[in-house]
């Protein structure tokens, strides 16, 4: 089944099961083999709304717009304002505990080199519908322990 499936990729996007043309969710019912056209970008959320997690070690999401945002080995703009030292100036929350302990168990000073790289585990917050269905549903108990926003 799955070489078959394989096949009608190679074979110009057909799909030997149903003959038909083959397509996915992203792309909607537009073949493979055919060129959309990118959606348009709307505006990102940017009202710093922060939204209720669904488990307890679920990373927030991010509440505005980091289009611009600089996060390389040299610098990273989301600690210009999420930093320890710099939320009482910015308002913004600091960045969690748990990012300023390195893979040893050991609490460090700074950020830890495997936390440094925000978007690895945040994303921002868009205002779009899902891609795919999705019928996960936290455990209330799990997001009850999450942390208060």
């Amino acid at each position: 089944m799955k070489l078959r499936t394989v096949l009608g990729f190679a074979m110009g996007g057909t799909d030997l099961r149903t003959g038909g043309a083959v397509s996915d969710a992203a792309r909607g019912p537009t073949p493979i083999t055919a060129t959309t056209e990118p959606p348009r970008l709307g505006n990102a959320v940017n009202d710093d709304n922060r939204l209720k997690r669904n488990y307890s070690q679920q990373p927030p999401v991010i509440p505005h717009r980091i289009d611009s945002y600089q996060v390389d080995k040299n610098f990273n703009k989301c600690l210009d304002c999420h930093a320890r030292e710099k939320t009482d100036f910015s308002q913004a929350i600091p960045v969690s505990d748990t990012h300023y302990i390195d893979r040893s168990g050991k609490v460090l000073n700074h950020i830890s080199t495997r936390r440094y790289f925000c978007k690895q585990c945040h994303v921002v917050q868009e205002n779009v519908p899902p891609l795919v269905g999705n019928r996960f549903r936290g455990d209330p108990a799990d997001a009850a322990s999450a942390p208060k926003k």
